[in-house]
């Protein structure tokens, strides 16, 4: 029974909930803990989330074989480089005989086994996929893409991962098997949180060219979904702003997410930035970030570039300030009142999200693989990627006036990120005229110059 104590938290048993005002669930074992974050909510993508499905297929002698899918069905967030980790406990012993299209980060202790060993013999395993180019027996549909899945909006075909395994040590019955527990998922980071694992329908997949339908013999599914804020303490990335009638451009806030100090950057030149830009991030590792006011890995600048008669052009750029971190399948979403008259989008790719079948004013951009720029590539002097977009004008709407040429929020790889003030937006020259004191004086010129002639 629940009791309530404030207007946002409740005590379930021995657990305090906490409801926020950015929608999130947290969960406290008591008030010197800090919060769990099990649950997130994403006003873009209400309904984004991992679906992670355990088919067994088949029975062994001492337990089954598995195939294990993960789909991303989030529609701008995707998994990039280092890749996916799935974790979670067994409820016996059971152990991995064997997997094929991905591998576990370790084998355990093995000693029961000496003359058969398990590939794994862990409590609680770690699985990652495996690289490209593998060989061909160590594959699996779906598989071996380094742990990189583009969002679903993106790539469809790419937002899946899987891998089959065998085990053994936990029955070969229906009755026998039990179900693993406390999953875990890494995309790379850990802002996913998973559900319990439950069953569901078996799964049924087709053979045959399509004309026979085959059912797992049972199925077990989980739900993993995204948080920001148990992602990373800071923000990730922010937005600059300038226009082609102003000459001052608005920066990211300062500090914006995080302030500069020498422990946490490196200045561009020194010699301390070439030597990491070299280097791969591994895990566990921390991206080393190029020295800026605003301390964010990634900046997103808008420009409202060109006035029209019947468009209007803004030119977007993305830039990547981590020295030893490359964004793949990168995504970037923003939202706009004139997003619903795209004319043209050059270099990138684009694709509305409709989130009300009255109201087009979000769409997800993204790079192009043959023009090389789906990858934003670390910072130096390739670690931009950019894109000019026309839209037509509505005249009821249009403005140059109040900023409402700027978006209103901006999201990179389906995290928010961090805009300027309002009153810092790029505004109209203070000696602008009307288009009436204009004509005025127009005609004030032509009559000076009349009379001029007249006198020559």
């Amino acid at each position: 029974m629940q009791h309530p104590i404030t207007t946002n938290t409740f005590v379930l048993s021995d657990q305090v909930l906490v409801i926020s005002s950015k929608k999130i669930l947290e969960f406290k074992d008591s008030p010197n803990n800090p919060p769990i974050i099990v649950m997130g909510y994403d006003i873009f993508d209400p309904t984004g989330n991992i679906t992670i499905t355990w088919d067994v297929v088949s029975w062994t002698p001492d337990g089954y074989v598995a195939v294990v899918k993960m789909n991303n069905y989030q529609m701008y967030r995707p998994i990039m480089s280092p890749g996916w980790t799935m974790g979670w406990a067994w409820p016996k012993n059971e152990i991995i005989w064997s997997i094929v299209g991905a591998q576990a980060t370790d084998q355990g202790e093995c000693k029961e086994f000496p003359s058969n060993v398990p590939h794994s013999c862990e409590k609680s395993p770690r699985i990652i996929d495996m690289e490209p180019g593998v060989p061909y027996n160590q594959q699996f549909a779906n598989c071996c893409k380094g742990g990189i899945v583009s969002s679903l909006g993106q790539d469809p075909d790419s937002s899946i991962s899987a891998f089959q395994m065998s085990v053994g040590n936990s029955g070969n019955t229906y009755k026998t098997v039990s179900l693993p527990k406390n999953f875990s998922l890494l995309g790379p980071n850990e802002g996913y949180t998973c559900s319990p694992m439950s069953v569901v329908p078996s799964s049924i997949s087709l053979s045959s060219g399509g004309r026979r339908k085959n059912r797992a013999l049972m199925t077990w599914q989980l739900v993993c979904r995204y948080s920001q804020l148990r992602a990373s303490r800071t923000p990730t990335c922010c937005v600059s702003m300038s226009s082609f009638y102003n000459t001052e451009i608005t920066p990211c806030p300062s500090c914006a997410c995080g302030c500069m100090n020498e422990k946490n950057c490196v200045i561009g030149n020194s010699a301390l930035s070439r030597v990491v830009g070299t280097s791969r991030k591994t895990e566990g590792s921390s991206p080393v970030k190029r020295c800026t006011q605003h301390m964010c890995p990634v900046r997103v600048h808008w420009h409202v570039k060109k006035n029209y008669k019947m468009y209007w052009a803004v030119k977007i750029t993305i830039t990547n300030f981590n020295y030893n971190f490359n964004y793949t399948k990168w995504t970037l979403v923003a939202q706009h009142p004139n997003f619903n008259n795209i004319a043209k989008v050059n270099n990138f790719k684009y694709k509305p999200l409709l989130l009300y079948e009255s109201i087009n004013d979000t769409g997800m951009f993204y790079g192009v693989e043959k023009l090389e720029n789906d990858g934003l590539l670390e910072a130096g002097s390739n670690a931009s990627v950019h894109s000019e977009v026309i839209l037509e004008k509505n005249r009821k709407t249009f403005s140059l006036n109040h900023g409402w040429a700027f978006p209103h929020k901006v999201y990179f790889d389906g995290d928010e990120c961090i805009m300027p003030l309002p009153v810092s937006y790029p505004s109209l020259p203070n000696s602008v005229l009307p288009v009436s004191d204009i004509s005025r004086l127009v005609i004030i010129i032509q009559i000076l110059v009349a009379t001029f002639h007249q006198f020559i």
